[in-house]
């Protein structure tokens, strides 16, 4: 029997928030760790971005967004209702958020973390920038322990990794910022068994030269 393949690199955001849904979703997948300065071929072939994730399914189609795979993996199952428990208002929020998380946030938190490639402007100002959606999700903590009501959703575990990302640009300064509930919120997040159990550590794969699988 096919197995599905998921091609990850262990400390992309992207890739957290796909291994996440996978994870919850108890799909069993063969995971192949990449290091992205050292692309395997077969990566390339089946998807010209070159990016991780991607998961080939057990029927061979290809899913090479980490929101398309997290879709694809809570449609098959979703125990813990991160996507069916939702109302449709719920479900057009959680899109917002990750929107903005992966569009403006995202946007910030990179010229935040490699400052010296963008020097147009400090560092302290794409913080700045990026606080902004840490205000965000500040107010909405307020009144729920999740970002839309007060269970988990895929709005959390597709933001999240982004945050830890953003935390540990640096942590000191992070620890004392203004923003409690996103800190607690962070901190039960890094702590859960589910995260723990996404962030094992596995060796580089090695791509081998008679492996090949068929795609449609």
């Amino acid at each position: 029997m096919n197995t599905a393949i998921l091609y990850s690199f262990r400390r992309c955001p992207y890739a957290m928030r796909a291994r996440l849904a996978i994870v919850i979703s108890r799909i069993s997948v063969e995971l192949r760790e990449v290091e992205l300065r050292d692309k395997p071929s077969s990566l390339l072939d089946i998807s010209a971005k070159g990016t991780v994730p991607v998961l080939i399914t057990a029927d061979r189609n290809v899913i090479d967004e980490s929101l398309d795979i997290m879709f694809w993996s809570l449609q098959q199952s979703d125990p813990d209702g991160w996507l069916n428990n939702m109302t449709f208002e719920q479900k057009e929020l959680a899109q917002q958020l990750i929107q903005q998380n992966d569009t403006e946030f995202k946007y910030y938190l990179d010229r935040y973390k490699y400052a010296d490639r963008y020097p147009d402007d400090s560092k302290e100002h794409y913080r700045q920038k990026a606080e902004q959606f840490l205000l965000l999700l500040e107010d909405r903590l307020a009144t729920n322990n999740y970002l839309i009501s007060s269970a988990i959703s895929l709005a959390d575990m597709a933001i999240l990794p982004f945050i830890r990302q953003f935390a540990f640009v640096d942590k000191a300064w992070f620890d004392s910022s203004p923003y409690p509930r996103v800190r607690s919120w962070l901190q039960d997040f890094i702590e859960s068994p589910l995260f723990e159990s996404i962030m094992t550590k596995y060796p580089k794969w090695q791509e081998q030269e008679y492996y090949s699988f068929p795609l449609d």
